[in-house]
């Protein structure tokens, strides 16, 4: 973990970030679609998706996947302290999270410019969510507004 996050003008474009990894339980899917109202029977009816899902285990919502990358992200200290905004994003859930399913997030710089502010700065960054066969299951180009260095 990095104490203090990368200030704006640390952000490398092409230099990439590994998190920890992370095994989504039965226990964060029903939390996350109780607490959120995803109660769609995908998400809560165990004999519906034995019946009727593809999968015939319990699927976690793409917005789950997006949550726990988002956790590992902010585990490794790389905005820590440095994180002004998250500015919005474009996502694309490429494969199913199901229960057991083990997550890691590679994180590449993809662009970064100065802003009229001189106390910060826009970095794009582009996140890979990988399950623990290396297969793609989320990506996304995500924009935050990050501190610049004092001067």
């Amino acid at each position: 973990m990095i104490g203090q996050g990368l200030s704006f003008e640390q952000h490398e474009i092409g230099a990439t970030y590994r998190t920890l990894s992370r095994t989504v339980s039965e226990t964060d899917i029903v939390t996350f679609v109780n607490l959120c109202g995803f109660t769609e029977p995908l998400f809560m009816d165990m004999e519906y998706v034995a019946r009727e899902s593809l999968f015939k285990r319990r699927a976690a919502p793409g917005a789950l996947t997006f949550a726990l990358a988002e956790g590992l992200i902010m585990q490794t200290g790389l905005i820590h302290g440095t994180g002004m905004a998250y500015l919005g994003s474009e996502l694309r859930v490429t494969a199913p999270v199901l229960e057991g399913d083990t997550l890691t997030v590679e994180v590449e710089i993809a662009d970064k410019r100065e802003t009229k502010k001189p106390d910060r700065g826009i970095v794009t960054y582009r996140h890979r969510v990988l399950n623990q066969r290396g297969e793609l299951v989320l990506e996304a180009r995500i924009q935050r507004m990050i501190r610049r260095a004092a001067r």
